[in-house]
Order: C-alpha cells, then structure tokens, then sequence
C-alpha cells in the first residue's frame, strides 16, 4: 500500500519540480541573461512555460517512479541492516559527528551565498553538506575505540573488547533448500548472520513442485515445508527478500547479484554455481563440502572395527558403514553378516556421491 501511494507523490514532486525550474529562470532571468528574450514573448508565453514544464517533468517522474522506489527500498534495507549491527556507543558518537559536521558546512554555506551564480551556488552546497555529513559519521565511528564513553553505552560489558565480526547473511539456492542438510546445521545454532530466501528461488521451488514429475514434485514441495518450518522457528532471522532482477533472466546470476549487493554468502550444492561465484568473488557455503570434511578420515592401511550389515554387489564381498554413513565395501566377508570384524583400509573413493572405502579382512 505505502509503495502505491509513493508514485502519485512522487510524479507531484515532478509537476512542482517543472513549475520550479520555470518560476527560477524567470526569477533569475537577469543573471542568465535571458531578460531581453522574456521581454519581447507573448503574455501568454509564462503560462504554457509553466504547464508545459510541469507536465513533462510530472510524466517523466511518472515513469522513473517505480525505479526511486525500488533504490529508496534497497537503501532504506541497507541502512536498517547496518544500524542493527551497531553498537549504541557507535550510533551515539556517529550523530553526533553528523552534527558538527552539519554545523561546519553551515558556516561555510554562509561564504557560498556570497557566489554571484544560483546554480553553482546551490551546486556547492549540495557537496559541501554532504561531504561534511559524511566525514563527521564517519571519523568518530571508525575511531570509537578512542572515546571513554559510560559504561552504561556498552551493553552491559565494561571492559573494552575487539568489535565483534559481523556475520554476514547467508542466501539460500534451491538445491541447498531442497537437500535439507541446511536446516539441520541451522538448528544447531552455529549459523550465525540472517537467513535470507530470495523470491525467485520461491518461484523455482514452486514450479518444482508443480512439476508433473513425481519425483521432482516431492522434492519441491519438501523444500517449501522445510521453509515454512524454518521460519516459523526462526522468524527475525529467516527472511524472504523481495528484491528481483528484471534485466537479469537465469535465478543463478540473480542469486550472485543478490549476494553482492547483501555482501552475503551464498550457501548451496550447486557444483558449478560455485565455480561462478568463485570467479565473481562472491563467498560460497557448500554443503557438501562440510559433509565431506565431518565424515571420518581413514587412509590405506589402517585398522578400523565395523559391522557387516549385508553382502556387496560383487562375489564374495560385504558391505558395512561408518557412523556418519560412509559405505565400507570389504573382500571376503559375504558371510559374516551380522559379526562385527577388523579389517584393514585398502583404498578410499571420492566421488561427488560422498565417499567410499575399500576395505580387505585383517590377516
């Protein structure tokens, strides 16, 4: 509803804009040399300037509306997300940095009046205030460590401490919804920073789970319930972002933009989206890659205990499993099913399945 009402303003900021760029040329037509001109126009002439003007400029912000929008959303989400991740000190010394240098571009404001020119006038203010604005958050704030503030700033803690490092927020790909694992790593609390879902990585899921495939449509439809559940979990910390990429067609390059522009993470088990992500400088959480780094490490020649659970495809083996579900294929042991054996590590296979290990009887 807000995002509906700010078009109408904004094309009457347009209209008002128009009328005022004419009422400044005539207002100023002495200094711009335009006195002669205006002099000699029809009576009329004033009044089409000022219609003409306000409506061409009302139709162009018209149209460039929903792109302010969009730059004022993403800025105001911007702002909102960095402000969260300060400290009070930090926001308490920035404003007041702002303020001063507010007060300092004032003053100098009162030497820029003294310029002959309007536009060059109002051209240096603009970058003076801004400039000083600027600096006066910025300087204190990157030295915040300088100032002996109340302990009562501090949030509760009186002894200095290292800024704390900000956690950046991790953006999901529907391979990493779909699988699953991300849920369950999440639940363990170690994930830090916000949980962001992008709404075309919705719209991928739900198109997954309409999908006439069986198969395809179970996956998408146990992705959707595990958001659901995700979010009704977590609500401050799991989110859906609504920002989308019209210029842009494939949901991967926008998941990257995306991931830029939040200078999050991606988190995925798209081999090959990390790949692009790698070349674009964008951080990419693997999900495999932690499995396969949690899984237990043996190496040709050693000794481990394992329980033979079933016969392998081949003749004569057997088959057991780590307790992180690595399979062990063992010579020799078809029939001890059931016994619990030590057999020596005769070879390990990665491959992008997971892992698995060869295994021979111990003589």
């Amino acid at each position: 509803m807000g995002k509906k009402l700010l078009r109408p303003l904004i094309t009457l900021f347009g209209l008002i804009l128009g009328f005022g760029i004419v009422w400044a040329v005539y207002k100023n037509q002495n200094e711009l040399g335009l006195a002669s001109f205006f002099a000699n126009s029809p009576s009329w002439m004033r009044t089409v300037l000022y219609a003409l003007f306000s409506v061409v400029f009302g139709v162009i912000f018209f149209f460039i509306a929903p792109g302010i929008i969009k730059g004022v959303v993403k800025l105001t989400k911007r702002v909102e997300g960095k402000t969260s991740e300060m400290s009070m000190q930090q926001i308490f010394v920035g404003v007041i940095g702002l303020l001063l240098g507010l007060v300092i571009a004032a003053l100098i404001s009162l030497l820029i009046q003294k310029i002959p020119f309007t536009a060059i006038r109002l051209l240096l203010n603009v970058i003076v205030f801004a400039v000083l604005a600027y600096l006066g958050w910025k300087i204190p704030t990157s030295r915040i460590r300088e100032f002996n503030l109340p302990n009562w700033f501090r949030r509760g803690d009186n002894t200095p401490q290292a800024d704390p490092v900000k956690a950046k927020p991790k953006v999901l790909d529907t391979s990493s919804i779909i699988d699953g694992r991300f849920f369950d790593v999440y639940k363990t609390g170690i994930i830090e920073g916000a949980v962001i879902v992008p709404s075309f990585v919705l719209d991928e899921l739900r198109h997954i789970a309409d999908s006439a495939d069986p198969l395809k449509r179970a996956r998408g439809r146990r992705g959707l319930d595990l958001i659901n559940k995700m979010m009704d979990g977590n609500p401050d910390s799991v989110t859906v972002s609504d920002t989308d990429y019209a210029d842009l067609a494939e949901v991967d390059t926008k998941l990257l933009r995306l991931a830029q522009d939040l200078n999050g993470i991606v988190v995925t088990n798209d081999y090959n989206l990390g790949k692009v992500a790698a070349v674009q400088s964008v951080p990419v959480f693997n999900i495999n890659d932690l499995a396969n780094s949690l899984r237990i490490n043996v190496v040709a020649g050693e000794v481990v205990e394992v329980t033979v659970v079933k016969e392998g495809k081949e003749h004569g083996q057997g088959v057991a499993y780590f307790d992180d579900g690595t399979m062990v294929v063992i010579d020799g042991a078809n029939r001890l099913v059931g016994e619990t054996i030590p057999v020596t590590v005769t070879s390990v296979l990665q491959t992008s399945a997971g892992r698995m290990v060869f295994a021979k009887l111990e003589e």
